[in-house]
């Protein structure tokens, strides 16, 4: 949604097809994008020979998403906006191209009534919904399964932008508030908004400075992103339009209202700024402006700092999104083995099948004790209950322990050996949140603590780093392919056992925490992991990182990308 309409909205000067974001180029983006050509296709094919025979065998896209498809795994990274009406979705979007895309609608009323996939294309053109589920060039078509309803209020929109060259991006209808909107729809917003979460790389929440209430259908679409919460960000748009002192109430009250809705300790990263193509609005008496612009600023370069390093990492994020499945894929059908084994061959089926249901609970718990299973990988229990009352147990195929073998295989060797072969990527953390010189004390999971002693390192690092990379595969990373302290406490203290202290553990994250980003890439997780190994065998911790285990990249050595943004008659992204 537009945040103006009429003659102000006039792009002077404005060149189809130029001006906008443009994400990378040169030898070291092609080198990436080759590498992660080569990723993905090896993906492809793990998945169609050892995990998509058993998400078939065992219903798996009944009971969770549907099947995979090539072109889901050939998409590229995407990018979802989701805000209630007239926060600037539409106009944000068409800041970051340079210029308006096929069938946009601006206004300050509710102008968006459908999804639009903005994607690069030759020419500029609309692809209805119907037409765009069944193209196999196109990765919408598990769309299918919430019918015409939706499908008419879905569109793809193609244009020659350079942008769309590098990613793609989804826009929303505006969240409107009361239960006739909601209804009047046709179809589930919420469960659509699910399905576009899962394959975004990055979810953004609008908010405008001048509406931040969450009505209940936007409250519903934030509790489903909850099992995506790496990708989610905030964006606090419209702020020049209330001066310094407002401003600060104003994301005072968005930080309230979020905790309200987000069920986690964690703080999410709120973007601050004017994201549309017109100069910032001016508060003072002479002329002059009371926003902070060199804030503004700042938060525009990090935002788009995070989205140049989307197809960087793409390939890690499919990676990361393949282990999930394939985690959640193997708890399934263990569920499904177990209740089948559960039946009795002939007599007092339907009562054993009710006992079954009503009592899932302890079914999870029996089938997590006999196979080993993490428990966060067991899907919702009253969800799963409502899927299951339909079907017959009885039905359900035998669980091979074959299957099983071949998931673990996939996890354990197969996922590794991907990782090694990822090129070492330009690493860009999510700046804007610490100070690269002074740290984070609240985003060590262990706190920040001033370690010492000195040890001899060995070798054995190398050797090990393959391990230390299936692990890392099987954490939740952000957008830039990161693993937040959160994600990293567990299989940390795993490696440390008990036998290390937590002020051990906190000198170990300072050391390998070398960017200060408050997280880890897969170089510093494996330094960690390896620090632990140490410590556990009761090294002592050095002062300083020795050169030699420094990542590539990192700390000082990280490079300074992006310059501020010039404010003109009409502003756009910098271009690298």
């Amino acid at each position: 949604m537009s945040k103006a309409t009429g003659p102000r909205f006039q792009r002077s000067g404005s060149v189809p097809g130029k001006g906008g974001a443009e994400l990378h180029a040169g030898g070291e983006g092609a080198e990436i994008a080759a590498k992660s050509r080569e990723v993905i296709d090896r993906l492809k094919k793990l998945y169609a020979t050892k995990l998509r025979p058993l998400e078939k065998r065992y219903d798996f896209g009944d009971f969770h998403s549907p099947l995979l498809s090539d072109s889901d795994f050939e998409a590229k990274p995407q990018v979802l906006m989701i805000g209630q009406y007239s926060v600037g979705k539409t106009s944000f979007i068409e800041y970051l191209l340079g210029r308006p895309f096929p069938g946009q609608r601006v206004g300050p009323e509710p102008t968006t009534d459908r999804f639009v996939a903005v994607m690069h294309g030759e020419e500029e053109r609309t692809v209805p919904g119907n037409a765009a589920c069944v193209s196999p060039d196109l990765p919408y078509g598990g769309l299918s399964m919430f019918g015409t309803a939706f499908l008419n209020k879905f569109e793809v929109a193609q244009l020659p932008a350079p942008l769309l060259g590098q990613l793609t991006i989804v826009d929303t209808p505006g969240i409107l508030s009361g239960e006739k909107q909601r209804i009047a729809r046709g179809y589930d917003f919420t469960q659509v908004a699910r399905w576009f979460a899962e394959r975004s790389d990055l979810i953004l929440l609008l908010f405008d400075a001048h509406k931040l209430d969450i009505s209940d259908e936007f409250q519903r679409v934030i509790e489903v992103l909850q099992g995506q919460s790496d990708k989610v960000r905030c964006v606090l748009n419209k702020a020049d339009q209330v001066d310094q002192q407002r401003l600060l109430r104003v994301y005072g009250a968005l930080m309230w209202s979020l905790g309200k809705v987000l069920k986690t300790p964690e703080v999410m990263r709120v973007y601050l700024g004017s994201f549309w193509s017109q100069p910032r609005q001016k508060h003072g008496d002479d002329g002059s402006s009371s926003t902070p612009e060199a804030l503004f600023d700042a938060e525009e370069r990090d935002l788009l700092d995070e989205l140049r390093a989307l197809p960087q990492h793409a390939a890690v994020r499919k990676v990361n999104e393949l282990v999930k499945r394939a985690r959640l894929a193997k708890v399934h059908a263990c569920i499904l083995g177990h209740l089948r084994d559960k039946m009795p061959a002939v007599f007092g089926m339907e009562k054993k099948q009710r006992e079954l249901l009503e009592n899932m609970g302890e079914n999870f718990r029996e089938v997590q004790r006999k196979y080993h299973l993490p428990p966060g990988d067991f899907p919702p229990i009253d969800a799963f209950v409502r899927q299951c009352a339909d079907r017959k147990f009885t039905k359900f195929p035998s669980l091979k322990s074959r299957e099983l073998q071949d998931i673990d295989e996939m996890l354990t060797k197969d996922i590794p050996a991907l990782m090694a072969s990822l090129p070492k990527h330009t690493r860009v953390g999510i700046a804007g949140v610490e100070n690269p010189e002074n740290g984070s004390v609240s985003s060590n999971p262990f706190a920040s603590i001033a370690p010492v002693g000195r040890l001899q390192w060995e070798e054995e690092l190398l050797g090990r780093k393959g391990e230390y990379d299936a692990v890392f595969a099987t954490l939740s990373l952000d957008a830039t392919g990161r693993a937040a302290g959160g994600s990293c406490m567990a299989p940390l203290q795993k490696q440390a056992s008990t036998t290390v202290s937590q002020v051990t553990l906190r000198a170990i994250w300072d050391l390998a925490d070398q960017s200060k980003a408050g997280s880890l890439d897969a170089d510093e997780f494996a330094v960690a992991m390896h620090l632990c190994a140490l410590a556990k065998e009761g090294e002592p911790i050095p002062a300083e990182l020795p050169t030699s285990l420094v990542p590539p990249l990192s700390g000082k050595d990280q490079p300074q990308i992006g310059s501020p943004s010039q404010t003109s008659a009409i502003r756009r992204p910098s271009i690298i």
